[in-house]
């Protein structure tokens, strides 16, 4: 009988010790998320991008949705990685096309990832649109693999600046 009490006893400390582990590491993920500033996707952090500032994409050449040819050279402005079914892409597509209606379309190229027929839309009246699959060339060139994702590049071709946001990239005031 001894032995089956003390077994109890253990099995019971065992517990109450996990438990409080478990606790530990729930506590220690929330404090990391509330320092991050992000909850998940979207949110204010930065995205994983390969291309910092002073890097240059990789060659490239593609059509956009209205025919009109994207190449290494013409790669100057704000360059958007979209994909479907992303809420954050949605939510900073709209902001993208005014960006692009006040700047000029030649200076923003949005690349939509995947079949998205209302975000090509809503993009294309004012800025260029590629439509590719997350492999297509524009997206290589990057070494874009998230979304959403903005890069400004500098009329020399080299990034300036990465972000998430529109606030993330040094742009002019538009107000």
């Amino acid at each position: 009988m001894p032995f089956l009490i003390a077994a109890v006893v253990l099995l019971g400390l065992l517990a109450v010790l996990n438990l409080l582990l478990t606790l530990a590491l729930i506590r220690r993920l929330k404090s990391d998320e509330a320092a991050s500033g992000h909850g998940g996707h979207g949110g204010n952090a930065s995205p994983p991008v390969v291309l910092g500032p002073g890097a240059r994409p990789a060659d490239v050449k593609a059509l956009t949705t209205a025919d009109e040819s994207v190449s290494t050279e013409t790669l100057t402005g704000v360059v958007g990685f979209f994909s479907a079914n992303c809420d954050p892409c949605h939510a900073l597509a709209p902001r993208l096309a005014e960006y692009g209606r006040a700047v000029g379309r030649e200076k923003v190229l949005a690349v939509v990832s995947g079949e998205d027929p209302e975000l090509v839309g809503l993009l294309a009246g004012s800025v260029r649109v590629v439509v590719e699959d997350f492999q297509g060339p524009v997206s290589t060139a990057f070494k874009n693999e998230w979304t959403p994702a903005l890069y400004l590049l500098a009329d020399d071709q080299r990034v300036v600046a990465t972000g998430g946001r529109l606030e993330d990239l040094p742009l002019p005031s538009l107000a």
